[in-house]
């Protein structure tokens, strides 16, 4: 298989974080630096900066309620306050997506790299579902326009149509199918409002429900096999 997707499956890192792991010449196979493209057949030992990266059989997909001001990043950058040090699992795993370090909520967690590449496909419209409150209060001119598609002018992108609910005076339920950069901050930016607070609840099947803030559960057998399901008919 290449080397990028032997990586992945192994629990190492994002397909993509894969590639640029070989194209910085931290990746060898059985001595021998990789290359894009490179092939590891059965029996050949791949290293990563010299440490050996053996493949790991036992899937494993955690739901993470994420806290304010942790980070979704799997490198040494941001010191202590990153997700992967943050949860402190005994085995090497590493979020699907992002969820910016002002956000809370639900997070999957994984070690298997072809179920977080099926999720993260956007053009799979897999919905993804929050709780926000901004600065000022809203009305129905807000929720028609959000819901509509917003134009991002940092971005230059219009957004895709999608739901929302108000559920107060300046609190709303919204559910994307996209996953551009600040998406949600973004849209009501543009709208005149600042998000005070935002927390994410859902993702496809997967319900934050009352996991406890910084806690993390595995995803039970009935949520993955919906999650599979879901992937495959989309792909």
């Amino acid at each position: 298989m290449r080397i990028n997707k032997y990586l992945s499956g192994a629990g190492y890192c994002s397909r993509r974080e894969a590639d640029r792991l070989v194209e910085a010449g931290r990746v060898t196979v059985n001595g021998e630096t990789a290359s894009m493209g490179s092939q590891v057949e059965e029996g050949q030992i791949v290293c990563v900066d010299g440490n050996v990266v053996a493949t790991e059989e036992e899937m494993i997909l955690l739901a993470v309620n994420k806290p304010v001001g942790i980070v979704c990043t799997t490198t040494d950058k941001q010191g202590k306050n990153n997700i992967v040090d943050f949860i402190g699992y005994h085995k090497r795993i590493y979020p699907v997506g992002r969820l910016d370090k002002d956000s809370e909520g639900l997070l999957l967690m994984t070690n298997n790299g072809d179920i977080m590449d099926k999720i993260l496909r956007s053009a799979n419209g897999h919905e993804k579902e929050y709780i926000v409150e901004v600065d000022k209060c809203i009305d129905d001119i807000f929720l028609k326009k959000m819901s509509e598609g917003v134009y991002l002018s940092e971005l230059d992108r219009t957004t895709k149509p999608c739901k929302i609910y108000k559920e107060g005076r300046c609190k709303f339920r919204i559910i994307i199918t996209q996953g551009l950069n600040r998406q949600i901050r973004r849209m009501c930016s543009e709208l005149g409002r600042e998000v005070v607070s935002l927390k994410r609840v859902r993702i496809m099947n997967v319900l934050l429900g009352d996991l406890p803030v910084g806690s993390y559960r595995e995803v039970t057998k009935e949520e993955y096999r919906r999650l599979c399901e879901a992937t495959e008919s989309n792909n």
